[in-house]
């Protein structure tokens, strides 16, 4: 059994608490929330752009609850931390629970800036337990699908691909840009880690946006430039009108197949259009989340160091990000 405590208690932290419950051999049994309303258990009043994180009250007979989150760092009760804390809040947090020695996983993204990111790389690279940045979408069925057919070539190379990420503005703190990032650091920077993740870092970037709520770039489209690959572009923000739906979505265009994927499709969101045909592709399996900590997971019960996703890989994708919002800036195409 491994002992896990939660730092945060928003909406990443109800939707780590709740996928725990759906892995056999984990358990929550210390939280840490700077407010004590939720240190308490009380999680009601919460947002979420994802059908997770809905619970509202914590049992704390089995849980114990804490304000100050080194508490939970230095409770011998705990063996791996979960940071889902606000962003600004990472790296404090990060550092202290790798230096305690046990196991650690943040939530995305690692930090604003690459130059942060690196610090933890440096002191995950030096630490007793294993770490992971938790990148949710490299686990999710539908897109574990598509890097398992672009990996394998199952429908000849990719000539093109499409990715886009689109909601709302989130309530809270994710308006203020200096904290957020932005969409661009918060929302779209799933997209550009999972571009990464499948064709390589590129050469560059030309990215156009704007900023509407936040103060810093809240919707960007992205051309990524590759040597010898495919087209790729990816839109991502949170400049919606309110009660617009988050979707995430991706068209791959392969040499003998189109690969459609929409979120909002709820019975057919995978579909392959070959040979004047269609399928609709059925993935056994649950979201990112699940999949993410199981994997992490079972990374801590075999002593194993995770692969799938690395502290170098979050600082390589936030450098792919800071080249975005600097091409958006000078309107030029960014060198990598």
């Amino acid at each position: 059994m491994t002992r896990i405590g939660i730092i945060g208690l928003g909406f990443m932290g109800r939707t780590h608490y709740e996928a725990y419950q759906k892995i056999p051999d984990a358990q929550v049994v210390m939280v840490a929330d700077q407010d004590a309303r939720r240190a308490a258990g009380d999680l009601s009043g919460g947002w979420g752009n994802l059908n997770t994180g809905a619970i509202t009250q914590l049992p704390m007979d089995r849980i114990r609850g804490v304000t100050n989150f080194q508490q939970l760092i230095d409770d011998p009760q705990v063996d791996l931390i979960d940071i889902c804390t606000p962003t600004p809040g990472h790296v404090e947090a990060t550092l202290a629970a790798l230096a305690s020695g046990k196991h650690v996983i943040c939530e995305k993204p690692l930090a604003i800036s690459s130059a942060d990111a690196r610090r933890i790389a440096e002191a995950a690279a030096k630490a007793r337990g294993l770490f992971m940045p938790a990148m949710c979408v490299r686990f999710w069925p539908q897109w574990e699908w598509l890097k398992r057919a672009v990996d394998e070539g199952s429908y000849g190379a990719v000539r093109s691909a499409v990715f886009r990420r689109l909601g709302s503005m989130p309530a809270g703190w994710f308006k203020e840009g200096k904290l957020s990032g932005g969409a661009v650091f918060d929302l779209h920077v799933h997209d550009t880690d999972f571009i990464y993740h499948l064709f390589g870092k590129p050469a560059g970037v030309f990215s156009r946006g704007y900023s509407k709520t936040s103060g810093e770039i809240d919707h960007l489209i992205t051309q990524y430039l590759f040597d010898a690959g495919p087209l790729v572009s990816a839109e991502g923000g949170w400049c919606m009108a309110d009660g617009f739906p988050f979707a995430m979505k991706y068209v791959v265009n392969f040499d003998r197949a189109t690969a459609d994927y929409d979120s909002s499709r709820a019975e057919k969101p995978l579909i392959v259009y070959s040979n004047g045909k269609s399928q609709a592709i059925e993935i056994p399996g649950t979201d990112g989340y699940v999949g993410e900590l199981r994997y992490f997971l079972e990374c801590i019960r075999t002593n194993t160091r995770p692969r799938r996703v690395t502290a170098q890989d979050a600082v390589i994708s936030l450098q792919i990000l800071e080249a975005e919002k600097k091409s958006v800036e000078s309107a030029r195409v960014e060198v990598l």
